[in-house]
């Protein structure tokens, strides 16, 4: 009965948000209200203590998710707004003019670099806006992405999922690097054909590009496990998706497809000089720059950056430690500074800067409400116990199949949080203590623990933070997916009600399943196969 209690808030937001179709942030008040009840009358915890639980879930909300969200898409809108965009999709038609290819350029290339870079919703909120930009369906542009970043998540933000993921167990992070990047390995190949199906309706999409796709996933797959064993884990992401994006340029150019019914047909045929390209995308260019050189790559700008921070006693429960808002080492404002010195290159005035700001928070504030409600229940079922209550019935009543059952943990913490780094903070301790009850072999924690880390971003696919970053990032770049395929009023408002989070929810959940049961069947057998090959 406990357990049950414990996990009926996630029932209510499930039946809310796809059988009621509540607005998703009326859904996660009520959700928030509810896990607040639950905490006082069932847990027994004081009403001032979870108030102050659901405060620090505001704080972390605000700095740094919402921060990420509005400067990556205050860059998107300033890009539109200096017509940089238009030329930015003639050089993407230019690589191919195949919407298949330039789907797994954006959708899995430079979704996976964005990841490395930033994480925080970053790699979907941006690709997926640009992908409709250039003409992609909005609701299959976020599916692409929420796919793409199951499997970018466990290795993100330059390494720090499993950073953390070594800090709370104690394991040696090269280790648990090498176990993550071989668990991933066949997602990793087979992730890029379903976002190929995605964007193009179905496996048939596939005819014509499966050596392109095939390519996509290896240049991944195989360097990911290459610097994860000998370099660590910090660049894992980072530098295959730079080699993703170098390898489907060649690719596209090799093995050429040519069917017109995926080509881009709404691109202006002109030339874009080198020099105009270049100012085109240096709001992009500005971003990849700070976010490598301000990042722990190097510990020298990284470092005094870090230390500007402000730690305020905010939870006053047992065991409280005070919440630390870093200002600067983290990528909302460094997205924000690199897009407005990108805006004052491209000639936007401080003026336009600021309307666009302000318009961009605007277009976000119901978005903004249900991140903050998301993780405010988040903190609340955290502090009073009630996520612990779940794993550990999970972990009692699965015995020694738990280790099949382990991803189902981390990718359960992931789609509370929103966040891969904060489900191994959730659950990183219990997987190694779950190991240890089933088996005597020290190895398999850290395989366990490095499941945790693998299954958040699955189940990141269908969280309320995610899909609430999706909404807010492809919804300014709908008017003109319309204008562009001259939709009348009545698709115009199909088009929006195709991304909501109950249509998300509903689409993107049947890859979810899926992904996990491939996940799950690696990690149940994968660990004998690994003892011998290590």
């Amino acid at each position: 009965m406990l357990f049950f209690l414990a996990i009926l808030p996630i029932l209510w937001l499930i039946i809310a948000l796809v059988k009621i179709k509540l607005p998703a942030w009326q859904a996660t008040l009520a959700g928030t209200l509810l896990t607040l009840g639950l905490a006082a009358i069932t847990f027994e915890q004081s009403i001032p203590i979870m108030l102050t639980a659901a405060l620090e879930g505001m704080a972390l909300a605000i700095w740094p998710v919402c921060a990420v969200v509005i400067g990556a898409i205050y860059a998107y809108n300033l890009v539109v707004s200096t017509k940089a965009m238009d030329k930015i999709k003639i050089i993407l038609s230019s690589v191919s003019s195949d919407k298949r290819v330039l789907g797994l350029i954006l959708a899995w290339g430079f979704s996976h670099f964005m990841e490395g870079m930033a994480g925080f919703g970053v790699s979907v909120a941006i690709p997926a806006a640009m992908m409709v930009a250039i003409g992609f369906n909005p609701l299959r542009s976020v599916l692409a992405c929420l796919s793409s970043n199951c499997v970018s998540t466990c290795l993100g933000g330059v390494g720090l999922v499993i950073t953390i993921l070594s800090n709370m167990t104690q394991l040696d992070i090269g280790l648990l690097g090498v176990y993550v990047s071989l668990q991933m390995f066949a997602l990793n190949i087979i992730v890029p054909f379903f976002i190929v199906s995605i964007l193009g309706g179905g496996f048939k999409a596939l005819k014509g590009v499966g050596i392109i796709t095939l390519i996509a996933g290896l240049s991944l797959a195989i360097p990911e496990i290459i610097i994860c064993n000998f370099f660590g884990p910090e660049l894992s992401v980072i530098i295959p998706s730079l080699l993703v994006l170098l390898s489907l340029t060649y690719a596209a150019k090799i093995f050429a497809p040519n069917d017109p019914e995926y080509a881009l047909t709404d691109i202006e045929e002109q030339e874009v000089s080198p020099r105009e390209g270049f100012l085109a995308a240096i709001p992009f260019v500005f971003i990849l720059i700070i976010l490598i050189f301000t990042s722990k790559v190097f510990p020298a700008i990284y470092e005094p950056l870090a230390s500007l921070k402000t730690s305020v006693p905010i939870y006053m429960g047992e065991g409280a430690k005070p919440y630390t808002f870093v200002w600067l080492a983290t990528p909302g404002p460094l997205i924000f500074i690199a897009a407005s010195l990108g805006g004052f290159v491209q000639k936007a005035s401080i003026g336009d800067m600021c309307k666009i700001l302000l318009n961009t928070i605007n277009s976000l504030k119901l978005t903004i409400l249900t991140i903050i409600f998301v993780v405010m229940t988040a903190k609340i079922m955290t502090y009073a116990g009630m996520i612990s209550v779940i794993a550990e019935g999970i972990v009692s009543a699965t015995g020694s199949y738990y280790p099949f059952f382990a991803p189902i943990v981390g990718g359960f913490g992931a789609f509370i949080t929103g966040s891969g780094t904060n489900a191994n903070v959730l659950f990183g301790t219990l997987q190694t203590a779950a190991a240890s009850k089933i088996s005597a072999d020290v190895g398999l924690g850290a395989w366990l623990a490095a499941s945790n880390a693998g299954a958040g971003g699955i189940g990141k696919m269908v969280s309320l933070q995610s899909i609430a970053i999706a909404i807010g990032s492809v919804t300014p770049a709908i008017d003109d997916y319309a204008k562009a395929h001259g939709l009348t009023s009545e698709e115009v408002e199909e088009l929006y009600n195709s991304i909501t989070p109950s249509s998300i929810m509903q689409a993107s959940y049947k890859y979810m399943l899926l992904f996990f049961l491939i996940y799950c069947l690696i990690v149940y057998f994968g660990y004998d196969i690994v003892k011998k090959i290590i």
